[in-house]
């Protein structure tokens, strides 16, 4: 079992800018690490996503604004959202992927609000 936490949430302005991390209980070197989010009466989409080798892809409506990142050392994935828009509003999960098993973070609220 892995257990991943989440931080970083919390509301910030139309423009500001928050970093996420999430820090997982085991090593995810070999592993494909996603940030999703999720909000209110929507389906869960993915934001981003980083694969072991380093290669990142990004959902359109977040390209050159967000950027995920590791620090294997400590176990931790990031996603740094910058010029943040109201329609970010959501619950955002970390999702680490292994060969065998994948999972799921608690998730943490950003709200983005004047």
């Amino acid at each position: 079992q892995v257990h991943l936490v989440e931080s970083g949430g919390g509301l910030v302005q139309p423009g500001g800018s928050l970093r996420l991390s999430c820090a997982a209980s085991t090593t995810i070197f070999s592993a494909i690490l996603d940030w999703y989010r999720q909000a209110p009466g929507k389906q869960r989409e993915l934001v981003a996503t980083i694969s072991p080798g380093g290669s990142t892809d990004y959902a359109d409506s977040v390209k050159g604004r967000f950027t995920i990142s590791t620090d294997n050392a400590k176990n931790t994935v990031y996603l740094q959202m910058n010029s943040l828009k109201p329609e970010a509003t959501a619950v955002y999960y970390c999702h680490v992927r292994y060969i065998l098993y994948d999972y799921w973070g608690q998730g943490t609220q950003v709200t983005v609000s004047s």
